[in-house]
């Protein structure tokens, strides 16, 4: 299974649907590694398959932070880019606002027309994906980048090393 936009989309589109707090760049980002993390402990594979980097303060996926990092800078893309696709596929589901902040541009996702289609997960994604996003709902960004250093693969994974 490759690199699904489509389920990111969904993933947001759940999230802003269950009124979790703080959703930003950051809280996705994480979150999508740690429900990666527990659909591959406990299913065999990742739902989004990105590959996850770990980072100075929280792991990172890979393709969706180029992503975030080009909507932050506004960068003009190629037509034929394949970012530009991908932006624009996750621009089918979701607005992206972004804040410019003192130290860093901060990406706040605005639902649209589009609902939530549990019909793109299996029965196993969609109960990892409550069960993530049920105990991180009301988490700020920082605490839950805190916790994947619970995880003994994020801590013993050198820094600018694929965990998972």
């Amino acid at each position: 299974m490759g690199f699904d936009i489509t389920k990111i989309a969904n993933f947001i589109l759940y999230m802003l649907e269950k009124d979790a707090q703080f959703i930003n760049q950051k809280k996705v980002s994480t979150l999508l590694f740690l429900v990666d993390y527990e659909n591959l402990q406990k299913n065999g594979e990742k739902i989004f398959a990105d590959d996850y980097i770990k980072e100075k303060r929280a792991p990172t996926p890979k393709i969706m932070q180029e992503i975030f990092t080009i909507i932050e800078n506004n960068e003009d893309l190629d037509e034929e880019d394949e970012m530009l696709f991908l932006i624009r596929e996750l621009l089918e589901y979701i607005d992206i606002e972004t804040i410019s902040k003192k130290t860093h541009t901060e990406l706040r996702f605005i639902k649209v027309e589009e609902e939530f289609d549990s019909s793109l997960f299996e029965k196993e994604e969609l109960d990892t994906i409550r069960k993530i996003v049920k105990k991180y709902k009301d988490t700020s960004p920082r605490n839950i980048a805190n916790d994947t250093f619970q995880i003994e693969l994020v801590r013993t994974t050198p820094q600018g090393e694929a965990i998972i």
